[in-house]
């Protein structure tokens, strides 16, 4: 599969946990980057935002990286940005570039879309 542009997945809130029993949960990672995307709305409509639901398969997320990478949030990324290129991992399973985990992926939106950096 191709990508026409960089492409963000998140965990869609008030998911539930059947491991957990029927609380509703959010993931505080994506909210960190739904906070990014709140602070920088041209970004959220540069990229392609994904929010997926939380019980795995996740098979937007395995079509574009495979089976061992379905975490999120995850950056897929289209073309990669040379400034970021430090923080891509490649998926073995696709050969497709990726950014996980808030900060990778709030370092590699600073360094390829020119927001702001995080404050260390």
């Amino acid at each position: 599969m191709t990508l026409e542009r960089d492409t963000l997945f998140l965990l869609a809130p008030d998911f539930a946990d059947a491991k957990l029993g029927a609380q509703s949960f959010y993931c505080v990672h994506c909210a960190a980057i739904e906070g990014i995307l709140h602070y920088y709305p041209d970004l959220a409509r540069t990229l392609a935002v994904v929010r997926v639901a939380f019980p795995r398969p996740r098979p937007a997320i395995v079509a574009l990286l495979g089976e061992a990478q379905q975490s999120c949030p995850v950056l897929v990324v289209a073309r990669p940005h040379s400034a970021g290129r430090h923080l891509l991992k490649q998926s073995e399973a696709t050969g497709a570039y990726f950014v996980s985990g808030v900060e990778s992926i709030a370092a590699y939106l600073s360094a390829a879309y020119g927001i702001a950096e995080i404050h260390p």
